[in-house]
């Protein structure tokens, strides 16, 4: 029978065997992220050298002619981008905030169940369906009734001119909305849920109602895992791609800022001309641009990060 101290040997023995593995497993992924960064840079070597930093606001895209800039692609990731955070985010939040605290027993479990199917419909089924039913109910209807409201406000009017074709930033921003909704709308009933009870019930018997007990006791608990919901849903709209060939447009041409025109995005870019650019500039530029979109995301985190950061100051200096 085994001793009290070969015991203690063998459970320092996984302990140290445990703590090497997992150090490993995260010393690799950050090898891997080097070295996708590395590859990007060293590919896109090329673009880089030719056209330097005004390759980021150059907006010509010629490749007979050799002549590139991201300005169109990034300005379409950006605004499809941030187009489907201001509509998904609150109605993510709404979900959620019915699942948790106002849903009846029976309704909860599918409806949450339902919400989360949405999450496993590929991409490009959302794309085939914005181009076939959604863009051409939304050119007849719903773009004439926005250029009749808001395209008459001063300021604003002018993101809603244009021919109401259907297709476009707006159409691709709405779409890409519907597709992050069930990932944020997932992750924000998850956290709530582990909001614990004792401090909502608190809250009530205070006299608080649900909104202010949402608002000032489930929020500010679950505050990290909300931002992180939200920055799941951005992660999926700025590198989604199928669904946003479909019904952006992709044209190269940045005529005014109506977000009736089309456009293109950076990921709608690569699908549509990766597989016949050729090894020269275009190539690079294309691979630069898959670099550009790589900085981007990781400018968003680390903003995100930032901002975690700020919030946890405040609340000490609260306290």
């Amino acid at each position: 029978m085994p001793g009290p101290g070969s015991v203690r040997k063998g459970g320092r023995f996984g302990d140290v065997l445990f703590f090497n593995l997992t150090r490993t497993f995260a010393v690799f992924t950050l090898l891997m992220l080097a070295g996708i960064i590395v590859s990007l840079f060293v590919s896109s070597w090329p673009s880089i050298e030719k056209f330097g930093l005004s390759f980021l606001w150059t907006s010509e895209w010629n490749p007979p002619m050799d002549r590139f800039g991201a300005l169109i692609p990034i300005y379409g990731t950006l605004v499809t981008s941030v187009i489907a955070l201001v509509i998904a985010v609150p109605v993510s939040f709404g979900i959620a905030v019915f699942l948790t605290e106002l849903s009846p027993l029976w309704l909860r479990r599918p409806l949450g169940t339902a919400i989360e199917l949405l999450a496993a419909i590929p991409s490009i089924v959302y794309g085939m369906w914005g181009l076939l039913v959604f863009a051409p109910l939304f050119g007849q209807y719903v773009q004439p009734f926005l250029q009749a409201t808001l395209g008459n406000i001063p300021g604003i009017g002018a993101l809603f001119s244009g021919p109401p074709i259907g297709i476009g930033l707006l159409c691709a921003g709405i779409i890409l909305a519907i597709m992050i909704i069930p990932f944020i709308a997932s992750v924000m009933r998850d956290v709530f849920e582990v909001t614990p009870p004792l401090l909502k019930e608190s809250a009530f018997g205070l006299g608080a109602t649900t909104w202010e007990v949402v608002w000032k006791v489930v929020l500010p608990y679950t505050k990290v895992g909300v931002v992180g919901g939200i920055m799941l849903g951005l992660g999926r709209a700025l590198g989604e791609t199928m669904a946003v060939t479909f019904v952006i447009g992709n044209t190269n041409f940045l005529s005014d800022v109506s977000l009736f025109s089309p456009g293109n995005s950076i990921t709608s870019a690569l699908a549509n001309e990766f597989q016949e650019a050729g090894s020269g500039l275009h190539s690079a530029a294309l691979i630069e641009l898959g670099l550009i979109l790589f900085l981007i995301t990781f400018i968003v985190l680390a903003a995100s990060k930032v901002l975690l950061l700020k919030l946890a100051v405040h609340e000490g200096a609260k306290t």
